[in-house]
Order: C-alpha cells, then structure tokens, then sequence
C-alpha cells in the first residue's frame, strides 16, 4: 500500500506538469481554432532554453522559467506567422500540413544544433524528501505543483479579468464577429498562440528538472501527451484539459506500480481510448468549450 500511496503522488506531480502542456494546447487551439503537431517542439524548445541558462548563468530557477518562457514565446511567433496567419480563411488541412512540416523541420534543426543524445539537466533544485506518514514528498515534487497552480491563476486571472484577455475569448468564439467589433483578429490570435506556447515551454523545463535529462527527440511524446489531455477535455476548455493531464499522470504511475516502466504510454493512451469510448466529449460538459 506504502508503494502505491508514493506512486500516487508521483502521478499526481508528472500529471501537473501533463496539465500545463495540455492548458498550453488548449489556449493555442482555442485562440487559433486549429490543430496543431508543433506543440512538442515547442515544449522541447523551452527545456533546452531553461537547459543552457543553467548551464552559463548557474541554478537561478526564475531565470530559467523566463528563459523558457521567452524561447518558446518567439517560436511560437514564427509559427504562428508561417502556419496560422494566412490560412484562417482556407480549408484547416493546409495549416494542419504545415504544422507538421514546421515541427520536422524544429525537431531536425534541433537535433544538428543541441546533438542527438541525452543531456543531463542540472540539478537545479535541492531535493529534498520529506516524510509524511508513508508518503514520501520531495521538493521538487512540491514545486511543480505549486509552479503549475500558480500559472493557471495567473492564466484564469488573464483571460477573465483582463481587456486582453476578454479580446483572446472574443476572438475564439467568433473571429469574424470580433473583426466587425474592432478586435485587430491576426495581433490579438498571435498574442494568444504565444502564450500558450509560453506556457508550454515552461513545462518543458519543468519535466526536464524532474527527470533530470533532455534531448532534441523529446517532443514527439510530450505533444501526443499534450494533445491526449487536451482532447480528454474537449480540446479547447482548459479546466478539463487539465484535468486530463492529471489523470493521463496518474493512470500512468499507478499502471507502471503494476508491471513495467516501458508499458508507461500503453496505460496513457488505453486510458484515453477508454474515455472516448464511454464519453466522446472527454471530461467536458460541453463539446468546444472555449477557455
């Protein structure tokens, strides 16, 4: 039982971090109305920025959070305006193509850039364990979760009590109505598509802090995490796409506390199938629920 219990807080802290990817998907998708294969990369992008900060500038965890934040941020902008900024008005397939053209291209360029091979992340945190009961709680584990309630307030404070915030819900429910409102549609999405990939960058460092390792392949997992959470919640609320992530973390834990770490993606991925199959609409109330 003392096994399962720590496996379940270890579900709990890899679930947080699956949260922010999947809050991350779900901001981009829903400002942008469309699919996106690049959110891995982006993720990979903001561990790598955290990554080489440590490295010059020495354990200052702010520092990499802002570096992470940044990166990801400009990423998302050259995205944005090769893969989004033309083609609202055309057929979703041809943004959707070059997603997947662009997040090639990233992850090549990446693995010529920062090399083929596992890098050793820094350990940045000191991480210490502490005793409760038979829980076992490190610091780190602490951290991101405290990290990734702290941004989705910020977040949630953003969207609903902000002018800016209340132009990226405008702009996802209806584009053209925003246009007629006087909602400048191209500056106010790409603010929003940049936020998320922000968001999504800072979970990068923060899976790389846990596992204490990186590389320039690490997207391809990370964004079909991503992507399977924000689908649990109906792909553009971003409380329930948190809510998938959480779960995906924990089913993943407690599936691996029965068998092995290398059936890890199969408990993840089952659990989503499942889902659909019982509830199409994922853990959403309503189907397309904007953030």
């Amino acid at each position: 039982m003392e096994y399962f219990l720590n496996q379940l807080v270890n579900g709990i802290s890899q679930g947080a971090i699956y949260a922010l990817m999947a809050i991350s998907y779900s901001v981009v998708v829903g400002v942008t109305g469309l699919i996106t294969f690049t959110h891995g990369e982006v993720i990979m992008i903001g561990a790598f920025a955290s990554f080489y900060i440590f490295q010059f500038v020495g354990n200052n965890l702010i520092l990499g959070f802002v570096a992470s934040f940044i990166a990801s941020w400009l990423i998302g902008m050259v995205i944005y305006y090769v893969c989004y900024n033309r083609f609202f008005e055309s057929p979703s397939h041809i943004s959707l193509i070059c997603t997947i053209g662009i997040s090639m291209l990233i992850k090549n360029l990446a693995q010529i850039y920062f090399g083929p091979n596992q890098k050793p992340m820094l350990n940045v945190i000191d991480n210490k364990v502490f005793r409760i009961g038979v829980l076992q709680i490190s610091m780190i584990q602490i951290i991101i979760v405290i990290t990734v309630i702290v941004l989705a307030g910020i977040l949630s404070f953003f969207i609903n009590k902000t002018r800016w915030g209340i132009k990226l819900r405008t702009v996802s429910q209806d584009k053209k109505a925003a246009s007629l409102m006087g909602v400048n549609v191209s500056r106010t999405a790409m603010i929003g598509n940049c936020i998320g990939c922000g968001l999504a960058g800072i979970s990068g460092m923060l899976i790389s802090v846990y596992y204490q390792t990186l590389q320039a392949t690490m997207g391809g997992s990370l964004g079909m995490k991503a992507f399977s959470s924000s689908v649990l919640g109906g792909l553009t609320d971003t409380r329930f796409s948190a809510l998938g992530g959480l779960a995906i973390g924990i089913i993943e834990n407690l599936g691996i506390a029965i068998s092995s770490a290398s059936f890890r993606d199969i408990f993840a991925f089952g659990f989503l199938i499942l889902i659909l199959i019982i509830r199409p609409e994922g853990f959403a109330t309503k189907k397309g629920a904007r953030p």
